[in-house]
């Protein structure tokens, strides 16, 4: 059990990782246009488009977005490890 918590850590860490390289992209057009920023575009974007169209840019220009889905991640990882953990409990796993 505590293997998938750890890999599921993982994947967060990583996630995040690729959010905070996407966003510090965006202050360099060029780089964003490139085939690592298309790619991580595909990666990232279908997951921060919710927050963008729920929380406007602040003065038109700083978008706080990403922050919030950053956050928004590690509650859900934490509430998945909550509900292996109770899981693994039910059938005694431990």
């Amino acid at each position: 059990m505590d293997q998938v918590i750890n890999y599921l850590y993982s994947l967060q860490l990583i996630y995040s990782w690729l959010i905070l390289i996407y966003v510090l992209m965006s202050w360099l057009p060029n780089v964003k246009q490139s085939y690592i920023g298309e790619l991580l575009g595909k990666i990232v974007e279908p997951y921060l488009k919710p927050f963008r169209k729920i929380i406007p840019p602040i003065g038109g220009v700083l978008d706080i977005s990403p922050i919030i889905a950053w956050y928004a991640l590690r509650f859900l990882v934490r509430g998945l490890e909550e509900v292996i953990r109770f899981v693994a409990g039910l059938f005694g796993v431990s």
